[in-house]
Order: structure tokens, then C-alpha cells, then sequence
């Protein structure tokens, strides 16, 4: 699998980059990493992110975040943006506004946010 960026991402680490063949080069060795490692690494490492209340020293019993996690996360945070829907759902690959729903969901603050942005009397009194 190739690396591909994305307008959010941007250009690939200059520590990482793809090959040819799908691997990463880290210096002149090849390594490959599958989801599944990214999936751990990322995991490992936002133990303490994800239970900021946590010991240090308990960090092996802690769960991290996930990579499915950040999906989500993205998806919420651009639809609070006020980003469309068929923009969300090519995005994130989804076929229907119905699956699209379990991944985007603005919070309160965000909903009040956009329906005071939009209210046609607030906009006659600024």
C-alpha cells in the first residue's frame, strides 16, 4: 500500500517515506508497517492522552486511543466546521448519511455555535 496525502495531512514525515513496494524507509533500511502495528503503536502512545488522570506507572493497564478513534474525531471535528455532507461522505469513504451519522456528531456548543452564526435576527442587530 502506498502512501497517499491527503489536503489534511499534507506531505509525508520526513522520517517516513514509501517505497515503490508499499514499505516505509526509515534511513536506508526498508520497514514495512501494517495497520495493525500502526493501530499499536498509536495506541501505546496515547495511553496517558486518553486517562490524563492515570499514573505513569500504570500505563500497561491503560487503554489508548485508536486509529478508528481519530476517524471519528476528524469526521466531528469537520462537520462542526460546517463542512457539507457529500464533502463528509466522500471523505470517509461512506455510501449513506445514514452510516455517516455514527461518525460525525457535533456537540452541543458546536450546534449552538452554527444556529446563532445563522440566525437572521442576531445578523439584523450586529
Amino acid at each position: 500500500m502506498r502512501w497517499t496525502p491527503t489536503p489534511s495531512t499534507g506531505d509525508c514525515p520526513s522520517h517516513v517515506r514509501r517505497s515503490a513496494g508499499g514499505s516505509a524507509k526509515a534511513g536506508s533500511k526498508a520497514i514495512p508497517l501494517s495497520y495493525r502495528r500502526a493501530q499499536e503503536i498509536f495506541e501505546e502512545n496515547t495511553r496517558l492522552l486518553a486517562n490524563p488522570l492515570a499514573l505513569r506507572e500504570d500505563i500497561e493497564d491503560l487503554d489508548g486511543w485508536t486509529l478508528h478513534r481519530l476517524r471519528h474525531s476528524a469526521l466531528t471535528h469537520d462537520a462542526e466546521d460546517g463542512t457539507s455532507t457529500p464533502m463528509l461522505l466522500a471523505r470517509s469513504r461512506h455510501a449513506s448519511v445514514r452510516s455517516l451519522e455514527r461518525y460525525a456528531r457535533p456537540g452541543v456548543d458546536s450546534v449552538a455555535r452554527h444556529v446563532a452564526e445563522r440566525d437572521p435576527a442576531a445578523r439584523r442587530r450586529t
